[in-house]
């Protein structure tokens, strides 16, 4: 399928192809892990305002973006978070990049603390944007559904989506049974973000239903939560106030039980910095990586 963003290569990584972008040819490189349902390109308008001397890769998973999209197994056991770890860490092996740092959004987080246990070393800082935790994330049958009738409708998922980028909508029109209006003044973000979601509406099944499944599964088995402390990465973790996706407490664990982890919560802002206000997560982004 044609990339509806310019600029996307794909490299080979184990069993599958991924999609890939880069932006800048600096020393420093930034390897950046999108959210669920999203791509490379969710930093697309940030990308230019970062700092001259970094590099930073944007790397789709499997089953988004201009990746593959393989068939998901019947317990989507080939799409859980351990296995876009091993996909990462398998494209970054093919793209010839050692060490480097990570910026994450969402879901990525949980995929880049996974790629961190796995390669203790490898990496760097971390910038994570409303991430999901290695604590995993709680779904219940009701919300797995709502993303299965995600699949058959543009509307229901455009409305979802809304709710990952509060701050450009009206408050009014978030509402249950509402249909989002973009408020006054986000012209430009507004035809950004619907070519967001037109890309999100192409994403595999497996994403669509493997992701909260896996991520529900995180949530119940805690696999990762006593290895906090082996994760000693600098992290900064920024928090949109408006996020009603990651909960606050699960942030706070996180950071109390890493060694250098930094929780930043910013007001007027929801889930999605990058999308919102992207010439302030670009701040954020230099102000973390401007100087190494």
């Amino acid at each position: 399928m044609a990339s509806v963003f310019p600029g996307a290569r794909r490299v080979k990584a184990g069993e599958v192809e991924l999609g890939w972008r880069e932006w800048g040819d600096g020393s420093t490189t930034v390897v950046f892990i999108h959210g669920n349902l999203a791509s490379k390109d969710w930093i697309s308008l940030a990308a230019p305002m970062f700092p001259k001397h970094l590099r930073v890769v944007g790397i789709d998973w499997r089953g988004c973006g201009d990746s593959d999209r393989p068939a998901a197994t019947a317990d989507y056991a080939n799409y859980t978070m351990q296995q876009h770890a091993d996909d990462m860490i398998a494209a970054l092996d093919a793209l010839g990049i050692g060490f480097c740092h990570l910026a994450t959004h969402s879901t990525g987080g949980i995929i880049a603390a996974r790629m961190m246990l796995m390669r203790p070393g490898r990496f760097g800082r971390v910038l994570a944007l409303d991430p999901v935790t290695p604590l995993g994330l709680a779904f219940n049958a009701e919300q797995i559904g709502l993303f299965r009738a995600m699949m058959a409708s543009k509307d229901l998922t455009r409305t979802v989506m809304a709710t990952a980028a509060a701050s450009l909508f009206a408050a009014d029109s978030l509402v249950p049974g509402g249909a989002p209006r973009f408020r006054d003044g986000v012209t430009d973000l507004a035809a950004f973000f619907d070519r967001i979601v037109d890309q999100t509406f192409s994403v595999a099944e497996g994403i669509w239903i493997g992701t909260p499944v896996n991520l529900n599964l995180e949530h119940e088995r805690k696999e990762l939560l006593p290895r906090l402390a082996e994760i000693p990465n600098e992290h900064l973790v920024i928090w949109g106030e408006q996020d009603g996706w990651i909960p606050a407490a699960d942030l706070r664990r996180m950071a109390e039980g890493m060694p250098h982890c930094r929780l930043v919560s910013v007001p007027g802002i929801g889930h999605s910095m990058n999308l919102e206000q992207p010439a302030l997560y670009a701040g954020y982004f230099g102000g973390w990586f401007g100087g190494l």
